[in-house]
């Protein structure tokens, strides 16, 4: 095992008398290209060009000797650090940090980002982060390459975003590039860069926020809100027990795609925006589609509203992760059921029309629940009856996509 392994971030800037130190009694040093070029590295130690951080880490827990990681920005944030930690490996690292390259992108924009969701963008994970970009106002994407500003631009395909792209950032090959979303395509960007993608109004918090990225306690408290706090009347399938039981089963997290297909007055696809994840409100009705664009407005979160008839609309929709089915029937149902989300949820007004459905999600390979939901509410100054509501709540879940 290496006598000790001390992890060196490089932002660009001359490095720490601390770094220098480490650097110069190194007999093993690993790092990219422009690490292992930097004059501070001694001609006598052994070099490894990092590529998987896994296999550099087997190659110095062999080693004895004293060894040096080389890493760009702050290494302890989506960096080597954690992989190096790993208990397979047995080291003990010292790390020497600098400025992340997140951090650098934000200064370079002059913006504070401690607000921002930072992701990590590679094809594995890459359309998850382009819904957090759906989802949020300012997000910092590290890119890799075949997940870049060009995909990312391709993929928010019909929403607006603003991007800052900043390219090598430290080099004196750096550039700051400001771009709209719908032309990231059309060029042609260098590696490493960090991509800020700005959506809509970012508000200020008076006196600084207190915790990083979206505020979780910004707006009411609830999973679900009562028909008057969305200033419109809501239809027979967006009561309040009915959409808080559909949450429950759907489940939308940050990075999901949801369609809320028939969203009406938009109050599901709003709350399944609060929870964090990026919504696709379908409706037919013009009216209704207004109605959901204000409600969003009103509760500050970001939502794509998609005028058109299901099914045929669908068919040129990004992937979803989760569906609410407001309405549309079996058609629509079977048609959702073709594009295999990891979890589908409808109701019905009468156990045939459940039972259709449900046999249709079956035959797509799903798990099946059904429950009869009935609720009444009371006026509880008398303490009687206001309002009941029945129907059946049907959810598929797809086994080889759970959770």
């Amino acid at each position: 095992m290496a006598d000790r392994v001390t992890v060196i971030g490089w932002d660009g800037s001359p490095l720490t008398a601390a770094a220098r130190a480490a650097l110069g009694a190194a007999t093993l040093v690993a790092g990219a290209a422009h690490h292992l070029a930097l004059p501070e590295v001694p001609p006598t130690a052994e070099r490894i060009r990092l590529g998987s951080v896994a296999l550099a880490a087997r190659r110095i827990a062999a080693h004895r000797g004293t060894a040096v990681v080389l890493a760009d920005g702050d290494p302890g944030f989506f960096g080597v650090v954690r992989t190096l930690r790993a208990p397979e490996f047995g080291l003990e690292v010292e790390v020497v940090p600098a400025v992340s390259s997140v951090a650098a992108a934000f200064a370079r924009a002059g913006m504070p980002w401690d607000d921002a969701h930072v992701v990590v963008a590679h094809p594995r994970t890459l359309r998850r982060a382009v819904n957090v970009c759906r989802a949020h106002t300012k997000v910092a994407v590290l890119t890799a390459p075949g997940a870049g500003p060009a995909e990312l631009g391709l993929l928010l395909d019909g929403v607006h975003r603003t991007f800052v792209i900043c390219e090598e950032l430290g080099t004196d090959r750096e550039q700051v590039t400001v771009v709209t979303s719908d032309n990231a395509a059309d060029h042609t960007w260098r590696d490493p860069n960090v991509v800020i993608v700005i959506g809509g109004p970012v508000a200020a918090t008076e006196g600084g926020g207190w915790i990083a990225g979206r505020d979780p306690a910004a707006g009411p408290r609830g999973w679900t809100l009562p028909a008057e706090a969305y200033d419109a009347e809501l239809g027979e399938g967006e009561t309040e027990p009915l959409r808080a039981a559909q949450l429950a089963r759907l489940g939308p997290r940050v990075g999901d795609l949801v369609w809320d297909i028939g969203s009406a007055s938009g109050a599901f696809a709003v709350e399944a925006a609060r929870a964090g994840a990026a919504v696709i409100a379908v409706d037919r009705d013009p009216a209704a589609c207004a109605r959901a664009q204000a409600a969003a407005r009103r509760f500050g979160v970001q939502l794509q509203v998609v005028q058109g008839i299901a099914p045929h609309v669908l068919e040129n929709l990004p992937e979803p992760d989760v569906v609410r089915i407001g309405g549309g029937g079996a058609a629509v149902v079977s048609a959702v059921a073709d594009r295999r989300p990891q979890r589908i949820v409808t109701h019905a007004a009468t156990r045939d029309a459940a039972e259709l459905v449900g046999r249709d999600l079956t035959e797509h390979g799903y798990r099946v629940q059904c429950a009869l939901l009935q609720s009444v509410e009371l006026d509880t100054r008398h303490w009687t009856e206001k309002e009941r509501s029945v129907a059946f709540l049907l959810s598929g879940v797809l086994p080889d996509r759970a959770p």
